[in-house]
């Protein structure tokens, strides 16, 4: 069954009393320190000495008892096998802490540390008559008949992170006042998963995930009797049984940025059992002073989403419009699978980070995380989720900078001295806080990398600072040859680092086109398409070389699907052919002073290609010819970046996905004018990848042209080859059946690497 698992557990963020006002105790002096439990072998434990770190007590119990105001209780790894009562008090100056040492998380089952397990259950975890007292990491496995934790008659007491399974949950009760249950995992026990009654007061149940799965009652959360309820940032799920009650006297309540789902197993209709299955019921005793809003109610189930003084309603504007209440709801599925046909996200941004009750993080600790792809629609920071986990997953938006210069041994630029990079030798470049780049939040750069005045053949890699030299190439060159490929490569420690696998010195230049952070434009996949061909004449009036040191001003929006306003920049794929003398084209925004930074460069007589981006101004790029001869120009689409977009910018990797000579891979040779379709691992949710994409060992010239599998191979370009060359380049190909086709337009085999560096994703 799905228990909305969107978040890892991280960290942990300590509860203290958040959202719990202090209250007066006895004048108990603070002792301070701790006590220590660990039953370990080798622990040399005793539950007659002191706690000490060097004899700690064997039981939590015998802590319990002897624990004094401002100290806390530190219980290591380990299983107790132990029923708990807590009575002891701290004071509002001086709470007492349990703490065990490690994070719960459900991927090993709860923590490390675990009283009571799935074959030999306690009786609970009590809480009775005790005052300002904390709890984190526990977790607890109780007997069916017990609640796992049981708060009776406390006052100002807190659980952080409690995992708790078996048992009948988290049970509030007998006039306690002010207990908080926070990032808490409610799962694996008979219903409710959390019952607040008899006259409790000012409970909070926050940002936890709530599942009950077995027993005559599976309800979420059950209020009954208890006024002052907060029931916050919740995930609950009731498989057929009603999703959040308050009943009886629990006045003044407040129902916030939750996710009901009362569905069977989490996505299917209950059939004959959806009477019972409503959403979120406030009954008639309960109304006055409570607030329902900023939930989402996923109506899969077939019950009413709400109940309201004993009338129902299956739908958020009529609720609203009888009741006032819920303006801010979504009656909507409360998960949805991404992907190009996903419904409106409800979920992500858009909760009341001013709601009562509300923590600093998520489940795990996660900080709130900006979504560039949703509006943020929330109050306060706009963009804290609803429920409790944080989707940290969100990706990146891209900000075209430059073309500026960051990197070139030659001069220096970028290094401290001007010296070429030796054989097997690297470069750490620093990238942020340089060239309008910010200092922090930076996750990829995309730089057009060349090199030149190699002494041998070998080849570049492009890879984060501090990670192992990853068997991924981003540039490959013979001895003598300068030669360029853009690189969008993900930022680690505001640095990215370059080798020069080869055995001979080179020198390196890297020229900005961009960076990807929280903010920023988003990619739309387009083509790819042909824009310019000054041979065919695309994109100019006339079939006509482009002229030594002359400037080609191509229009690129309101064409191919490109809006034609809202463009920030675009991606194409440029090749320089028949060009009469060595040289170098630089593309750049319309209307700005050429810059000092090249994309291609070339020698007389050759086709060049690569991989651009660019910004945009007043519709237009431009490109110069910085040679003392003419050439032909071809560009072809590949996307183009706005303001508003579905997908965002994941970078990953360097990784090599394939490698037609490496029989591990399995794939043969891509025989003369044929085509290897290439699976992508990641899902529907993937718009599009970043490749390096390298031909090796091809039988005769011929040109590679990169599309999404299924369509017809275009009438464009991503490298030219010549017989036996190995030459790469980056392509940035949209996703289609969960594949991409690589077209072997010549006469002979050839081998292809793939390497990559990253995926568009919805």
């Amino acid at each position: 069954m799905s228990r909305f698992r969107t978040a890892l557990v991280v960290g942990v963020t300590l509860l203290g009393a958040v959202g719990l006002p202090a209250v007066s105790a006895g004048s108990a002096v603070a002792a301070g320190g701790t006590l220590h439990v660990d039953n370990a072998a080798g622990a040399h434990c005793t539950d007659s000495g002191s706690g000490a770190q060097s004899a700690p007590y064997c039981t939590i119990g015998a802590a319990a008892a002897a624990v004094q105001p401002g100290q806390t209780v530190d219980i290591a790894d380990g299983t107790y096998i132990e029923d708990v009562t807590v009575t002891r008090s701290g004071t509002a100056e001086a709470p007492i802490t349990f703490r065990a040492s490690r994070t719960p998380d459900e991927n090993n089952g709860g923590g490390l540390t675990k009283i009571g397990t799935g074959d030999r259950p306690v009786n609970g975890f009590v809480v009775r008559g005790a005052e300002h007292v904390r709890f984190e990491n526990l977790t607890v496995a109780a007997v069916p008949q017990k609640a796992a934790v049981l708060v009776d008659g406390a006052r100002d007491v807190s659980f952080d992170n409690a995992y708790l399974t078996g048992g009948t949950g988290i049970h509030v009760t007998n006039g306690s006042e002010r207990v908080l249950l926070g990032h808490g995992d409610v799962g694996r026990v008979r219903g409710p998963a959390v019952t607040v009654d008899g006259g409790s007061t000012g409970t909070v149940v926050t940002t936890n995930a709530l599942m009950p799965y077995a027993g005559p009652d599976m309800t979420g959360v059950l209020v009954k009797d208890a006024p002052n309820t907060v029931v916050v940032a919740n995930n609950v799920n009731s498989s057929c049984f009603a999703g959040i009650v308050l009943d009886g006297t629990s006045t003044g309540a407040v129902v916030e940025n939750n996710l009901v789902n009362t569905s069977l197993y989490g996505m299917n209709p209950c059939r004959d059992q959806t009477a019972r299955a409503t959403g979120i019921t406030v009954g008639p005793n309960a109304v006055a002073g409570t607030k329902v809003d900023y939930n989402v109610v996923d109506p899969r189930s077939g019950g009413a989403a709400y109940s309201w003084a004993g009338t129902a309603y299956g739908d958020q504007p009529s609720f609203t419009a009888a009741t006032g209440q819920g303006v801010h709801d979504f009656v909507a599925p409360s998960s949805i699978q991404k992907g190009p046909d996903a419904p409106p996200d409800h979920v992500t941004d858009s909760a009341d980070e001013n709601a009562p009750g509300m923590l600093p993080t998520a489940i795990g600790g996660v900080a709130a995380v900006d979504d560039p792809k949703v509006p943020n629609t929330g109050t306060g920071s706009g963009f804290r989720d609803r429920g409790a986990y944080e989707n940290a997953d969100v990706g990146s938006a891209f900000t075209p900078a430059g073309p500026t210069r960051l990197l070139d041994t030659r001069q220096p630029i970028g290094v401290p001295a001007a010296q070429p990079v030796p054989a097997g030798g690297t470069v750490d470049l620093p990238v942020t806080g340089v060239a309008g780049v910010p200092a922090s939040g930076v996750t990829a750069v995309t730089m057009n990398v060349t090199v030149t005045e190699p002494q041998a053949d070998g080849h570049l890699t492009v890879y984060p600072h501090g990670d192992a030299t990853p068997t991924a190439s981003n540039l490959n060159w013979s001895a003598g040859r300068t030669i360029p490929n853009l690189v969008t490569v993900p930022v680690k420690d505001g640095k990215v680092s370059f080798q020069n696998a080869s055995g001979g010195t080179v020198h390196l230049i890297a020229d900005l086109a961009g960076y990807y952070s929280p903010k920023g434009s988003l990619f739309h996949a387009q083509g790819p398409t042909r824009l310019l061909d000054t041979r065919a004449p695309i994109g100019v009036p006339a079939v006509q070389a482009v002229p030594a040191y002359g400037t080609v001003d191509l229009p690129v929006t309101a064409v191919a699907g490109v809006p034609a306003s809202g463009v920030t920049a675009v991606t194409m794929n440029v090749t320089v052919t028949e060009p009469q003398a060595d040289g170098h084209l630089t593309v750049y925004p319309h209307g700005d002073a050429t810059p000092t930074a090249s994309n291609l460069n070339w020698p007389a007589g050759r086709t060049i290609p690569n991989l651009v981006t660019v910004p945009v101004k007043d519709g237009k790029v431009s490109f110069q010819n910085a040679s003392g001869g003419t050439v032909h120009l071809i560009a072809d689409l590949a996307g183009y970046y706005t303001a508003e977009g579905r997908v965002s910018y994941h970078p990953d990797g360097p990784q090599r996905w394939m490698d037609t000579r490496d029989p591990g891979f399995r794939t043969p040779a891509v025989p003369a004018w044929g085509t290897l379709d290439l699976p992508i691992p990641y899902g529907p949710a993937v718009a599009a990848v970043t490749l390096n994409v390298t031909v090796t060992e091809p039988g005769t010239d011929g040109h590679l042209t990169v599309y999404p599998h299924g369509d017809a191979a275009p009438n464009a370009s991503n490298l030219n080859f010549l017989p036996g060359e190995t030459i790469p380049n980056q392509v940035v190909v949209p996703v289609k059946d969960g594949k991409v086709s690589f077209y072997n337009a010549s006469g002979a085999p050839l081998h292809l690497v793939v390497d990559e560096f990253g995926y568009q994703a919805y």
